[in-house]
């Protein structure tokens, strides 16, 4: 098992990607945490990893509240003992071009999104110092890399500031056995897409800029964070996929 012994902390766990992943990690070998809003589901998720034979537990999170990070970081090392394992998963879209961008739904994304990353981070290193080193994984999109003309610019701005916010925590904490890193998936078949693939005129045109020809699927994304998540990747600190 690639994770054996590993405790990880997923935000966003609920359903989608997250869910994904947490069912991955647990598969092998690793004790999850999965923190979401999304009560019902979350526990839901919980109940299927668990019937698998996984080890998880399910914790109310809003990635914007501090108070709610220190708690779900609490309950790793409660429950499980430690920490080693971050996945900064928890994201929502936007709409709208920059001139017709409310300032609410500026704020939104990008406390969800880059904030939320920051506070997962900023509250998951002292418990992965207190473990001797873990692995932030920053869950970014192809958006935090370029700029495209059909999605919103707080999208796209919170992308980017997650690259840029994992640069630095890999920087700093490299020295601690602390790697982080930023995954960056293309259009990925997960709820939070489904009206865009709903649209046909949108569903061609995303479809006609992947050069593979398809949406990516939940568990091709799931794969890489379990690589980062694993001692495979001791020497990556601060990657894209």
């Amino acid at each position: 098992m690639r994770v054996a012994g590993k405790i990880a902390l997923i935000s966003g766990g609920a359903r989608g990607m997250g869910a994904v992943e947490a069912g991955l990690l647990a598969r092998e070998g690793a004790k999850v945490i999965l923190g979401d809003v999304l009560d019902a589901a979350g526990q839901q998720t919980v109940a299927d990893i668990q019937a698998a034979g996984g080890a998880a537990v399910f914790v109310h999170l809003d990635v914007t509240n501090e108070a709610d990070w220190q708690q779900a970081v609490a309950t790793a090392e409660s429950r499980f003992g430690a920490l080693h394992i971050l996945v900064n998963n928890a994201g929502v879209s936007g709409h709208g071009t920059v001139e017709h961008t409310t300032v609410a739904d500026w704020d939104r994304v990008m406390d969800i999104k880059a904030k939320g990353v920051f506070l997962g981070s900023k509250t998951a290193i002292p418990a992965m110092r207190r473990a001797g080193g873990g692995s932030i994984i920053n869950i970014s999109s192809q958006l935090g890399l370029v700029g495209v003309d059909n999605s919103s610019p707080q999208y796209q701005a919170s992308k980017g500031a997650v690259r840029l916010l994992t640069k630095a925590t890999a920087i700093q904490y490299a020295a601690e056995g602390i790697r982080a890193n930023s995954v960056h998936p293309g259009s990925i078949v997960t709820p939070m897409t489904e009206g865009r693939r709903a649209d046909p005129a949108l569903y061609h045109l995303t479809l006609g800029r992947i050069p593979l020809g398809r949406y990516g699927e939940s568990m091709d994304v799931a794969y890489g964070v379990l690589y980062l998540a694993s001692d495979e990747s001791a020497y990556v600190n601060d990657c894209w996929h």
